[in-house]
């Protein structure tokens, strides 16, 4: 049977791979935390404004709040004096209200009196003792935002699942949200498979490199809006794989593992999903590079099995496991933005399955240009620090050569 999973794959699209991970997305329990904590969080409801803003008609300037038909004919040759009644600050109400004949020295953001309609920019007056000169005609409303200007009682102002940064913040804090709900991160085991890996610490030696793909792995999900558990290193043993998975499982949302999915003699991946009490969702994908990439799913938790090649283990978080996380943190977009540019290298040679080429963009005189960030082998690391986007070139025997426009996914 094992025989079989490596050798008898059979290859499904990335859209329809896509569609079968998303759907076994559950939404992470809700947790509030303070909102100074709650940058980077995904909110888990929708925020609906329980007050009009500005509560209260709000000067928009710093002038004197009048009755705009006193300001009739107003011009630096003919100005109009009116009564200074008093200076209003933000955060008091005025005393009084405004009648015919007469005015108020009102601030910025101040609440402006009952009896005015309009205020008149300080530039355009001169103060006279208790009295005003106006030298400029103005209309009612003029440089007054009227209540609910911004916002009305009612209105949705964010919804669920939205990523909350500065703007949010401050609408959270606009309308009271001392706690706010979120969605608890997900928790994440990032296992590396390979008896060939060493710890970051250990010195090299022969036959060895150090694990890199675990820290890749434990960014992009920290990035996404998970919690990163890094796990030990498994050797190339089925039995250790297996155990060391159960033993994590009821710990964490969901298990991401890297190396052991191909086809060699130690890829324990393979063996795993040979015989373990979980379903097999697909062992076999038709993209360039991670194409190997397996996807389990066990008591309604997911198993992301992804390559060992750094390039390839990048790609596969990309397509499906940053979707995933994304959903669970109640996204309602989990596909990644899409553009285009022109390609500046030539990839016209044809290829089986589409390839996903790590790509940086530039503007180039107003025109959106693509490159790959350096070479494209899966089995490299260093170009995964520039990339931007992934470059999707297309299967077939044309490919896509320079200056031809591809589409992008962007990182």
């Amino acid at each position: 049977m094992v025989a079989g999973l490596k050798f008898e794959r059979e290859p499904i699209q990335v859209q329809r791979a896509q569609q079968m991970v998303l759907e076994h997305v559950q939404a992470q329990p809700v947790e509030r935390c303070m909102l100074a904590e709650s940058f980077g969080r995904r909110l888990a409801v929708a925020v609906t404004a329980d007050h009009p803003v500005p509560p209260f008609r709000r000067s928009g300037v710093d002038g004197y709040a009048i009755a705009a038909e006193d300001s009739a004919g107003a011009t630096p040759g003919n100005a109009r004096k009116l009564s200074v009644m008093e200076t209003v600050l933000c955060g008091m109400s005025p005393v009084y209200s405004i009648a015919p004949g007469q005015a108020s020295r009102i601030m910025t953001g101040a609440v402006v009196p009952e009896g005015a309609d309009a205020v008149v920019m300080l530039e355009m007056t001169a103060a006279q003792g208790s009295e005003v000169q106006i030298f400029k005609q103005v209309q009612p409303e003029d440089n007054i935002t009227p209540v609910g200007g911004e916002v009305q009682r009612g209105e949705e102002l964010l919804e669920a699942g939205r990523v909350i940064g500065a703007g949010e913040a401050a609408l959270l804090a606009t309308f009271g949200y001392a706690e706010v709900p979120v969605y608890r991160k997900p928790r994440v085991a990032i296992f590396s498979t390979g008896s060939e890996l060493l710890e970051v610490h250990e010195p090299l030696s022969p036959a060895k490199i150090r694990n890199s793909n675990s820290y890749m792995l434990a960014s992009l999900v920290r990035e996404a809006g998970g919690e990163p558990l890094l796990m030990p290193l498994l050797p190339d043993d089925p039995d250790q794989v297996e155990q060391a998975l159960l033993d994590v499982w009821q710990q964490t949302d969901l298990v991401l593992t890297t190396g052991g999915v191909s086809v060699g003699d130690k890829d324990v991946l393979v063996d795993l999903f040979g015989r373990w009490d979980g379903t097999l969702l697909f062992n076999k994908v038709a993209m360039r590079p991670g194409s190997p990439t397996s996807v389990g799913v066990r008591h309604g938790k997911l198993l992301f099995a992804l390559s060992g090649n750094p390039g390839a283990c990048f790609v596969g978080f990309e397509l499906f496991v940053r979707p995933y996380i994304k959903g669970m943190l109640g996204a309602a977009v989990r596909e990644h933005r899409e553009a285009t540019a022109y390609l500046e290298a030539d990839y016209s040679r044809g290829s089986a399955y589409p390839r996903y080429v790590r790509g940086t963009m530039q503007l180039d005189d107003g025109i959106v240009k693509v490159s790959p960030a350096g070479r494209d082998k899966s089995s490299i690391t260093i170009s995964i620090k520039d990339a931007d986007c992934l470059i999707c070139i297309p299967a077939g025997g044309r490919g896509a050569a320079r200056g031809e426009k591809v589409r992008l996914l962007l990182l």
